[in-house]
C-alpha cells in the first residue's frame, strides 16, 4: 500500500476543522459514531493521507 500524500494543505484544513466539529457534535449529542468519525477526519488530516482516495485515484496534494 502506498502512503505517499495525496491531500493538499486546502483539503487537510477542512478535514481539521469538520473533524472539531464532529467531536464537539459528538460530546454534545453523546454519540460516539459521530466522535469516531471525528477522529478519523483529524487522523487523515495529521497523516495528509486518505485511504478512499486510492481506489478512486484522487490527489489534492500540489507538491506531487
Amino acid at each position: 500500500m502506498d502512503f505517499t500524500k495525496n491531500m493538499g494543505s486546502t483539503d487537510r484544513t477542512i478535514r481539521l476543522v469538520v473533524g472539531i466539529g464532529f467531536i464537539a457534535w459528538a460530546f454534545y449529542a453523546s454519540s460516539w459514531i459521530l466522535g469516531i468519525i471525528g477522529v478519523v477526519l483529524l487522523a487523515t488530516s495529521a497523516m495528509a493521507w486518505c485511504p478512499a482516495y486510492l481506489p478512486l485515484k484522487m490527489n489534492t496534494n500540489k507538491g506531487k
